[in-house]
């Protein structure tokens, strides 16, 4: 009966599409639109989804990801195509009409793909698995909503004064909120467990009250007898179930698609201006307590950063990774030490209309209202050049890789690979495994960057010579095991590049590199662009 319900409730979700963005026997469209390859970022992922003052925005977003938002799918759901599918990344920068609703902005969106894209596609079925979320025997342990107030759910800062070495809780605090809203939030908060589609197959109606809290996945084990999985939350907390399950499900099929579009308008800045620099409409910067854990979010039209230190709050404000301090040149020893609260309040203006599930803000416009913040409150003064920092070279020596499918798609997920086994059962002090499939060595040393936090900082050039594209399963431990933590600039670990499995049995990314694939990461210095500080007062000014 159960796995009935999770077809009939996919089925529902995949009705609307039949029309193909067609309204009233027209398509809608964006009245112009900016269609161009993402910048590189060293962790790519697609944020966006907003539309405000008359923009529609979507960052870093695969081709997956444009047919997903387009027609309301989970990615998963999007099947065939060529194998570009899920590595290229877009920016879409779009004029809208002020009366723009998220529905309309998924029409338009889909009349967009086919414009610039030439997308073609159709529905069919295909045997796939999700977790159910359903009622179990007892009553739900929910508390129906009234229906005031806004409606979402919230991220609940860190416990304060825990014992060193605690570890915190993942909690949410959900008001107004529907079962099937429920169901998107979970598959995005624990995708370290969900690592297929959560569907809504409770029954219930109407919204809900309720707060949920668990041990995040990496966490764990660490965590013995405190920790909580999310299927025990949901269980003990909600009083519901979450089981996964295998179905026919509706999926959306990809017949063709360019894989670059077509030209912008010549006419485009004229007409999408780019909007005037927003700032906070009022920004209150403190000391932090002593105990304050680190926290941030952002809330409807409030920030709120907590326990944060300078240099993690300039990171964030100039997209650096945080851990390289070859990143920020002319750093005071203090800028790692000293910390800050922030309270700050966006202005209406600068806030969009969101689709379900994404921030009330683009998120390159918050960046740079916290960087004209700490500038004008620190008194900075920074420039960017480039200076040579500590880099990687992927070298061929003994190469371990199987060749690939050249119609499979180009990617990467956390996970076993083909033959399903994961070493992290065994020896949890590997917490990395990562599977990619059709990648060529130049792709191979791009991704390293990104899957390797803590190893490397800068992207690694491609020197083995090796042709084609290739399927690879590699297991590591994150860089904060390796060395009891220690992990130096420019990603080297606290001993030589390539060291013997540690003591706790925890195997760094090099050792990985070699043993597994047959490779080698040689270090190097090339030149690649930094922050440097020229000034930075170590009080903000009052407020």
């Amino acid at each position: 009966m159960m796995t009935r319900t999770f077809a009939c409730v996919t089925l529902i979700a995949l009705l609307c599409i039949s029309g193909y963005g067609q309204s009233n026997g027209a398509p809608l469209a964006f009245e112009i639109a900016d269609v161009h390859s993402s910048p590189h970022t060293t962790y790519p992922y697609v944020n966006g989804g907003v539309f405000c003052c008359g923009r529609y925005v979507l960052r870093q977003a695969t081709m997956v990801d444009l047919i997903s938002a387009a027609y309301g799918l989970d990615a998963s759901n999007v099947q065939g195509g060529p194998s570009w599918l899920e590595w290229d990344r877009f920016d879409v920068i779009a004029k809208v009409p002020s009366t723009t609703t998220p529905e309309m902005a998924g029409l338009m969106l889909r009349s967009l793909l086919a414009d610039r894209f030439k997308l073609a596609v159709h529905t069919g079925s295909k045997p796939m698995q999700a977790f159910v979320l359903s009622t179990g025997t007892d009553k739900p342990k929910l508390k129906e909503s009234d229906g005031t107030g806004n409606a979402g759910c919230q991220s609940q800062p860190p416990q304060q004064n825990l014992p060193p070495g605690t570890i915190s809780y993942i909690a949410f605090s959900c008001h107004n909120t529907s079962m099937e809203t429920l169901a998107h939030n979970l598959h995005d908060w624990a995708g370290g467990y969900l690592t297929s589609p959560v569907v809504d197959a409770t029954g219930l109606k109407g919204s809900w009250d309720f707060d949920l809290k668990w041990t995040g996945k990496g966490q764990i084990a660490k965590a013995g007898a405190d920790g909580i999985s999310i299927f025990d939350a949901v269980g003990k907390q909600l009083g519901l179930k979450l089981e996964l399950q295998t179905a026919s499900q509706p999926v959306l099929i990809v017949d063709s698609v360019d894989r670059k579009p077509t030209a912008n308008p010549p006419d485009l800045e004229k007409n999408l201006p780019a909007p005037p620099p927003a700032q906070f409409e009022v920004a209150v910067i403190k000391p932090s307590k002593p105990e304050e854990k680190a926290y941030g979010k952002i809330s409807g039209d409030q920030v709120d950063m907590r326990g944060l230190t300078l240099k993690i709050l300039i990171a964030t404000a100039w997209d650096l990774d945080q851990n390289d301090d070859e990143e920020l040149v002319g750093a005071p020893k203090w800028l790692d030490s000293d910390r800050f609260d922030v309270l700050a309040k966006v202005p209406i203006d600068a806030l969009g209309l969101s689709v379900p599930n994404s921030p009330p803000i683009d998120e390159q416009v918050w960046r740079r209202m916290l960087r004209a913040i700490l500038m004008d409150r620190f008194k900075m003064q920074v420039h960017t050049e480039d200076r040579p920092v500590t880099a990687y070279t992927l070298m061929a020596v003994n190469p371990k890789l199987r060749k690939a499918d050249a119609l499979s798609r180009t990617r990467c997920a956390e996970g076993p690979g083909p033959d399903g086994k994961d070493p992290r059962i065994a020896n949890p002090v590997l917490n990395k495994l990562i599977s990619c499939q059709n990648m060529t060595m130049v792709q191979i040393g791009d991704e390293l960057q990104h899957i390797a936090e803590g190893y490397i900082y800068s992207p690694v050039l491609d020197a083995t010579g090796i042709a084609g594209s290739w399927d690879f399963t590699l297991s590591f431990s994150s860089s904060n095991l390796i060395k009891g933590g220690g992990v130096m600039s420019g990603g080297l670990p606290a001993g030589d590049a390539n060291t013997a499995q540690e003591p706790n049995g925890a195997i760094s990314l090099f050792d990985a590199v070699s043993k597994q694939l047959g490779l080698k990461l040689e270090k190097q210095k090339r030149p690649e662009p930094v922050l440097v500080i020229d000034h930075i007062e170590e009080m903000p000014t009052e407020n």
